[in-house]
């Protein structure tokens, strides 16, 4: 009986006592931590996350701190010494005997070939020096530093009109090419182009005269009337101008243009831009248009006057590019005319100079050719009887300058 009274007593001081413990307890933390943090050593701090929109620090020596960081150079080390000099550039000497070079770049150089006919024989004269050549740019007077007198094969390129107009015209176009295939020698090229209202490469590039021979042999019967010569002859010029060198085309056709989309400004333009391209041009038909010009009231006088114009087309190529204009009237002439063209090929001077205008801007720029004597007076040339003798200059109007690369 008093030991359960005694319970609830002790129980009220166990209280008592547990509760002033953790009082105690309490109070004692803060003094506790206080003096761990001041012994203790600091803990160590979190990395900051970096700032995407600043820059980028230069790490310490020893390379980038990310993989796409500021690479760092290694730090000199400050130890008093002199970098040595550099070493001296070596001097070239020539051998002895052996004169100095210089180089020169971007100076453009100017190659005109140049014929001279007697107009008499209409044969290649070859008796002349460079001091008998002028040359004049754009009416200025040019230095010539390069003369040469050559013989070169031929590349050439038949261009032969082929569309059913008249059988008169066919025969004479078949002939005129027969007879250029007759002066070829083993070592030219010359290829075969036709047209109407297209252009058909009958033959390719070749040395074979027997295959050439059967390209024209071929051409009987042709398909269409209309002729566009404008566009073929376009067309021709850009073929050849991938070709390297001098190249002529044989242009035989009647000179009338019936649907083609070049315009004849602008086909005039492409014969005189595209270089080192020679016409020699053979007008067809001639013997029927005597026959029958002044004929056939209004009608006949139109036809008349588009033969006129078609000659004057045929003229006007030859003369821009150095070439010769042909209108045969009889099957005899043939012969002759295709000598002579031979020998205005192959024969040639050949004179090289560096305009005064050295500009690479694409202008067209007028050639003009000049022979003078000794004195710089008009040349002179006579027989064996000390008789003059008449002669033509053939040479091309001009050139187009380079376009300089932007």
């Amino acid at each position: 009986m008093h030991t359960l009274r005694l319970i609830p007593c002790i129980l009220r001081r166990s209280s008592a006592a547990v509760l002033a413990i953790a009082l105690a307890a309490i109070l004692w933390a803060p003094l506790s931590r206080a003096q761990d943090s001041a012994s203790a050593p600091p803990p160590a701090q979190q990395p900051a996350q970096p700032d995407q929109n600043a820059p980028e620090a230069a790490p310490d020596s020893g390379g980038p701190s990310a993989d796409t960081g500021v690479i760092a150079l290694p730090k000199k080390k400050d130890n008093g010494e002199i970098a040595p000099p550099a070493p001296a550039v070596p001097k070239f000497k020539n051998p002895e005997g052996t004169p100095n070079f210089s180089l020169r770049l971007d100076v453009p150089e100017v190659t005109v070939n140049v014929g001279v006919l007697l107009e008499k024989t209409q044969r290649f004269y070859g008796g002349l020096k460079p001091g008998n050549f002028r040359v004049y740019e754009n009416g200025e007077l040019q230095k010539v530093t390069g003369f040469k007198r050559v013989e070169t094969p031929i590349t050439a390129l038949l261009l032969c009109e082929f569309a059913s107009t008249n059988y008169n015209f066919i025969h004479d176009m078949r002939n005129a090419a027969y007879y250029f295939a007759e002066q070829l020698r083993p070592d030219d090229y010359v290829g075969l182009m036709t047209f109407d209202m297209k252009t058909h490469l009958v033959t390719d590039f070749t040395q074979d005269k027997r295959q050439l021979a059967e390209a024209i042999d071929s051409m009987r019967v042709p398909g269409f009337s209309d002729r566009n010569l404008f566009d073929a002859l376009y067309e021709a010029e850009d073929r050849l101008s991938r070709v390297d060198g001098q190249k002529y085309i044989i242009l035989i056709a009647s000179g009338r243009d019936t649907f083609s989309k070049m315009t004849l400004d602008k086909i005039l333009a492409k014969v005189k831009s595209t270089p080192d391209v020679t016409i020699f041009t053979v007008s067809t038909g001639e013997a029927l248009r005597v026959v029958t010009e002044g004929r056939g009231g209004m009608n006949g006088q139109m036809r008349d006057l588009e033969y006129l114009q078609a000659d004057n087309e045929m003229k006007t190529f030859a003369s821009l590019t150095g070439g010769l204009w042909f209108g045969p009237r009889f099957s005899g002439e043939m012969p002759d005319i295709f000598k002579q063209i031979n020998e205005n090929i192959r024969f040639k001077y050949q004179l090289v100079y560096h305009p005064t205008n050295a500009k690479q801007d694409g202008t067209y720029r007028k050639l003009r050719v000049e022979l003078v004597d000794d004195e710089g007076k008009p040349l002179r040339l006579e027989d064996e009887k000390h008789k003059p003798l008449k002669y033509d200059i053939i040479a091309r109007d001009g050139y187009r300058a380079q376009q300089e690369v932007q």
